[in-house]
């Protein structure tokens, strides 16, 4: 059994989710930055971009590389509510970061649902790199992988809340 912090958190969560996170963040950032500047400059040549098929800001500037490639069936492609996936996994880093400050079970169970939409959003978005656009995209891939480990530590996190909070109660 891990061994838990003051308020029965396992010790290696908190590092693991600082770590998680801000590689997460950096990551999105820097997917953005690749978007903006391939939008701005179509010669851009990102350190990602490795060959034909291995090309991270070929998939960013597809038309899944916003709003999952789903938004667009709703709204116009440039509706202010057709943004970046990139934007998102910023939004979803911070909160992740933000809500594993808190105790709380329903902060708990929000971890984890967040966590588990990524997950969803990570494997929708794994099949198309693989199936439909035939890439392969170093950024994407990583930051599927930190949501697959952040799902993992949102589990075990609310594991021990609720454990903490039988014991308390």
């Amino acid at each position: 059994m891990a061994a838990a912090g003051n308020q029965g958190i396992p010790k290696w969560e908190r590092k693991m989710r600082i770590f998680l996170c801000v590689f997460g963040l950096v990551l999105s950032v820097y997917a953005l930055h690749v978007e903006l500047s391939r939008e701005r400059n179509p010669d851009y040549r990102a350190m990602c971009d490795l060959g034909e098929s291995v090309s991270c800001s070929k998939v960013f500037t597809s038309r899944w590389g916003r709003g999952f490639g789903l938004v667009q069936f709703f709204v116009a492609k440039d509706n202010p509510l057709n943004q970046p996936n990139s934007l998102l996994g910023i939004i979803f880093y911070t909160l992740q970061m933000g809500l594993g400050l808190s105790l709380s079970k329903k902060a708990a169970l929000l971890l984890v649902f967040s966590s588990w939409v990524s997950v969803a959003g990570s494997l929708y978005l794994a099949a198309i790199l693989a199936f439909v656009l035939g890439d392969f995209c170093m950024v994407c891939v990583s930051t599927y992988i930190i949501n697959f480990a952040l799902f993992f530590t949102n589990l075990k996190r609310r594991r021990a809340i609720e454990g903490m909070k039988e014991k308390a109660g």
